[in-house]
């Protein structure tokens, strides 16, 4: 992780590094050509294929018994935390609910229909750790907006099994319907549907870069919530931060895996030294201390800037998925952050507790696309719908304006299904 001092910010550009996908795009386009032409036998095939595990048609969905032994290997400490976060995840979720209007003018009837997306797949990574905060974040907004139909897709482990916390999660969250699928298959099989998985309106949840590109190739015939790519934070920190705090939320996003991204910017030289050392001290007592090093190394910098508005300008290009502003009056520079996915406001609003337990969803815009999405929410699993309703009279009374937009637009079977009703 380097320190570069930015003496001028105007000239500032930046502009992540490009990755080839090309042979993945075409090993996903086999995989989902496969799963929509052989449905569970594909499944049951890429299943021993990439996860090493025999699995048979009847045996792919999450039995009752399984829900029930997964609740005794899980401590009662752990269950009642995620009591607590589904509670204040729902409660949160509850606030974006919209709700159908209508609007009248004499025999006029205007408005928006509100309905919940009848399907949705949920991805849950699995394998080599279990992510139950990703079961809550992606399964409560959509009971919230109504989702009736929810199926979850998950990759098993080397015993066939899924881990007990996913499911202890997903039972906390109202789901039934589980099954021991992952990667791209699993993508394929919620898209195109298989005798034992049907078909959904919707995909959401995080994934590798097998489930990532077959999202976007899916996408169009299903909808889906994004492409994720790999995490992010930045953190805007001036003379007043305590290195400590910033070194270890740098350090706790660059744990996700070598791509993720930490970046600090700062007004201040001795702290930007300060962090680079607390980082050093931190790491040696971390658990995945080798991914972070290669995290930090690839895709970690701090830049130093002259004051606090030019940090916000680069955040602002840069766009990241999660921004702290450790601050000591952050609520002041608010009215200046134009792309974020998620704001942290001072010290003690550090990343990790919007992963888990403060409320509002975690998943996120990464890669930039902060520039024009928004987080996970109520309103990704609802449709709305305009509502119409004019008796004779009122048509009557926009007749002519509709007939002069029409014509003039070369319409003339738009301007007579209005004639021929007078």
């Amino acid at each position: 992780m380097e320190i570069v001092n930015l003496q001028n910010t105007e000239t500032f550009t930046y502009q992540k590094e490009e990755t080839d996908y090309t042979n993945y795009e075409e090993q996903v386009k086999n995989i989902i050509c496969e799963v929509k032409k052989n449905g569970d036998d594909a499944l049951l095939e890429f299943t021993k294929k990439y996860d090493g595990i025999e699995l048979l048609s009847e045996s792919l969905q999450v039995t009752e018994e399984e829900f029930n032994r997964a609740y005794t290997l899980v401590s009662e400490r752990v269950i009642q935390a995620l009591k607590k976060a589904k509670e204040r995840i729902s409660s949160y979720h509850q606030k974006q609910k919209v709700y159908s209007w209508f609007d009248r003018d004499k025999a006029s009837m205007m408005g928006q229909l509100i309905t919940p997306i009848e399907k949705v797949g949920l991805y849950v990574p699995g394998g080599k750790a279990a992510y139950p905060s990703s079961v809550l974040m992606n399964a409560l907004p959509a009971k919230i907006a109504g989702v009736e139909d929810i199926t979850m897709v998950t990759p098993p482990n080397p015993d066939g099994s899924i881990h007990p916390l996913i499911l202890v999660a997903a039972r906390e969250a109202g789901i039934d319907k589980i099954f021991k699928v992952g990667g791209a298959q699993a993508i394929a099989a919620l898209a195109y549907g298989t005798r034992t998985i049907k078909p959904v309106n919707k995909i959401v949840g995080p994934g590798n870069i097998y489930v990532a590109l077959a999202k976007k190739q899916v996408f169009g015939d299903v909808g889906i919530d994004s492409v994720a790519g790999p995490s992010e934070i930045l953190v805007i920190a001036d003379e007043t931060s305590e290195p400590r705090f910033v070194a270890a939320d740098l350090l706790s996003q660059a744990e996700h895996d070598e791509l993720a991204q930490s970046i600090l910017v700062t007004t201040s030289m001795n702290l930007a030294k300060s962090v680079l050392d607390e980082i050093d001290l931190q790491m040696k007592r971390l658990s995945r201390a080798d991914i972070i090093r290669k995290s930090l190394e690839s895709n970690g910098v701090i830049y130093v800037v002259s004051d606090i508005k030019e940090a916000i300008a680069i955040s602002n290009m840069i766009a990241p998925e999660h921004l702290e502003l450790c601050l000591k009056h952050p609520m002041n520079y608010l009215p200046l952050i134009k792309n974020a996915g998620a704001i942290f406001l001072g010290e003690y609003s550090p990343e990790p507790l919007g992963d888990y337990m403060a409320g509002p969803n975690h998943v996120l815009p990464t890669n930039g696309t902060a520039k024009y999405f928004s987080p996970l929410g109520v309103g990704d699993f609802i449709k709305r719908s305009s509502l119409i309703a004019f008796a004779r009279e009122d048509l009557m009374r926009l007749k002519d304006d509709i007939l002069h937009i029409a014509e003039e637009e070369g319409l003339t079977a738009h301007a007579n299904a209005v004639k021929v009703r007078f």
